[in-house]
């Protein structure tokens, strides 16, 4: 049986981690072996990254309803604890958007949340 040289898939592997790389700085886009611990370290970058834009996202929603609470004279977490008493089940993604877009709604809510309490 005849022996395989590996030349293709090195060439394949290379290439993709080159294109990766591409726009780096300096040698980090041209030079395989500087380019394959930038673009490992930049993916473990990017992992990170999609954890904490979760996070980031749901201190904005909580800051977002904490400022339209106290223009209705409740503070964040009596709000959140009338809603939950009053059956309403609405995540801070969309009550986010409800203080922001339409106040005389969240102004609504904020009322029945009150009336719960």
């Amino acid at each position: 049986m005849a022996r395989v040289k590996g030349a293709l898939m090195t060439r394949k592997r290379r290439k993709k981690i080159l294109k990766m790389a591409r726009g780096y700085w300096g040698r980090k886009g041209t030079n395989f072996r500087i380019a394959n611990q930038a673009v490992m370290k930049s993916l473990t970058y990017a992992y990170t990254g999609r954890k904490l834009k979760k996070r980031d996202f749901r201190r904005l929603w909580i800051t977002r309803i904490s400022a339209a609470c106290k223009l209705n004279d409740m503070n964040y977490s009596r709000f959140m604890n009338g809603l939950k008493k009053s059956g309403i089940e609405l995540n801070r993604k969309v009550l986010a958007d409800l203080a922001v877009s339409d106040p005389a709604a969240f102004a609504t809510l904020v009322e029945k949340a009150k009336a719960a309490l």
